[in-house]
């Protein structure tokens, strides 16, 4: 995709990757509708930049940020993760995470020119509220959650490392 959020979350990850900063990397986004795929668009690109299919998951799920957050510890037994974003996503995701029992930091990838960013800016306000909603009244849970599903190297170093999708 030509989506510069994207593309530098990609770039960010592959670099934590080849530095040896991190064993493998979750990507987890949406795969709700046959003609929208984030999350093989996403092992596509890192594949392209260098990172071998045995060190990426792939999670299907990953409709919201809060899916994403809560199916890694849920689904893919991941209770210490990386989030690979931007700064302003890194809050909102460190900040669900944390409150759904994650350790959680965050790896800041750089942000596109700011004539770039305005409405995706604009755009997290009004996702920092829902995540409060979600989090704190209605207590929102993912749409799917499944069955457990291993991921890593059995010998490496539990935790995990999830590039989430634009919000």
């Amino acid at each position: 995709p030509d989506n510069r959020f994207f593309n530098r979350r990609i770039e960010a990850a592959a670099g934590l990757y080849h530095a040896g900063k991190v064993s493998w990397l979750l990507v987890s986004g949406d795969n709700s509708r046959t003609d929208y795929d984030e999350p093989t668009a996403m092992a596509e690109a890192l594949n392209r930049h260098g990172v071998p299919a045995a060190a990426i998951f792939c999670d299907y799920a990953g409709f919201s940020t809060l899916d994403s957050v809560v199916r890694a510890r849920e689904v893919f037994q991941e209770n210490r993760i990386t989030i690979i974003s931007q700064a302003f996503h890194n809050q909102r995701a460190i900040y669900l995470a944390q409150h759904y029992g994650i350790d959680a930091i965050g790896f800041n990838a750089e942000d596109p020119a700011f004539r770039h960013t305005q409405y995706t800016l604009l755009r997290e306000r009004f996702a920092r509220v829902r995540a409060l909603l979600d989090a704190r009244l209605l207590r929102r849970e993912p749409h799917f959650l499944g069955p457990q599903v291993a991921i890593g190297p059995k010998d490496a170093p539990r935790g995990c490392n999830i590039y989430a999708p634009t919000p």
